[in-house]
């Protein structure tokens, strides 16, 4: 069976990096879209694509259009149901939404798309750029089984493991649990070792002692360095943790559950954003925490 072509909306790291993977893989990347035009006109010389000026020409060329955009704002103008929209020309293409929205923007793009005679997945990914350009994404799945069949055999080429959760929705809210949790043991690792900095002790010691206790986590490995050192190269940025962590608290008023660690981590990362510091990755909340790093 001849491989669907892809195309690819939101060309910044992880989507950039999902387009090399799938081109290295033997899949046509045709169609690369970025508010940033010359992003996607880099990106798409580099990779044999075309750097499409409208979303339109993304599902003209495109049999299947991965999309990796910011927030759910961004969302609703790519599909937007007039101008230019990834919904024109959208009958029998599918959708496969990668980013960290709310399971309500998931619900009514799959119903925007239906209308059209399209496909929506959601595949909300919990791992980083390394990941995507490797291939190794963990991905959490959600929407119509029949669109999952079609789109696992381009999946699989980007991850190592995935979940199917279940319909529309269900993914992005496990997803926001996901993000909301490792925020919160971010935030909790930057005061450990800020207030050992403060003590005197010695962090790398602290930080062997912590992976060997109670206190360790996947965020010990990944971040707890990145602390100590003031390397703060973004991977995961302030920006993007407060808007998970603010998806989570959400969904928790939904239901009527208080959550006061989480609502103490999402203060963290909107005072990042409000200090300047949002593009920072999320490692970068030590820099709220450790004796004089402070701003003012």
């Amino acid at each position: 069976m001849e491989r669907e072509r892809i195309g690819i909306v939101g060309v910044g790291r992880m989507g950039a990096n999902i387009a090399r993977r799938l081109k290295e893989t033997g899949y046509a990347v045709t169609a690369a879209y970025d508010i940033r035009n010359d992003v996607a006109r880099e990106l798409a010389a580099e990779i044999g694509a075309e750097a499409c000026a409208e979303l339109k020409r993304v599902t003209e060329l495109a049999d299947v259009v991965i999309t990796v955009v910011s927030d759910d704002a961004a969302m609703k103008k790519i599909f937007a149901t007039g101008g230019d929209t990834l919904l024109k020309h959208a009958k029998g293409k599918l959708f496969v939404n990668c980013a960290t929205l709310s399971p309500q923007a998931h619900v009514r793009v799959e119903a925007l798309a239906a209308k059209r005679g399209a496909q929506s997945l959601e595949a909300c990914m919990a791992s980083s750029i390394p990941q995507a350009r490797q291939g190794s994404l963990y991905l959490m799945i959600g929407g119509e089984p029949a669109a999952f069949e079609r789109a696992k055999p381009i999946l699989e080429k980007l991850s190592s493991s995935m979940r199917y959760v279940g319909k529309a929705g269900e993914a992005a809210k496990v997803k926001a649990l996901v993000n909301m949790v490792m925020n919160i043991n971010t935030a909790g690792l930057a005061e450990g070792l800020g207030l050992g900095a403060a003590l005197g002790l010695d962090l790398t010691m602290l930080r062997e002692v912590f992976s060997q206790t109670g206190a360790n986590s996947q965020v010990l490995r990944t971040d707890g360095e990145d602390m100590q050192n003031r390397e703060h190269s973004c991977f995961f940025s302030a920006a993007h943790a407060a808007k998970d962590s603010g998806i989570a608290l959400k969904l928790a008023k939904e239901v009527d559950l208080q959550l006061p660690l989480a609502a103490a981590t999402f203060k963290q990362y909107r005072r990042m954003i409000d200090e300047g510091l949002g593009e920072l990755d999320k490692s970068g909340v030590a820099e709220l925490t450790f004796k004089g790093r402070q701003r003012g």
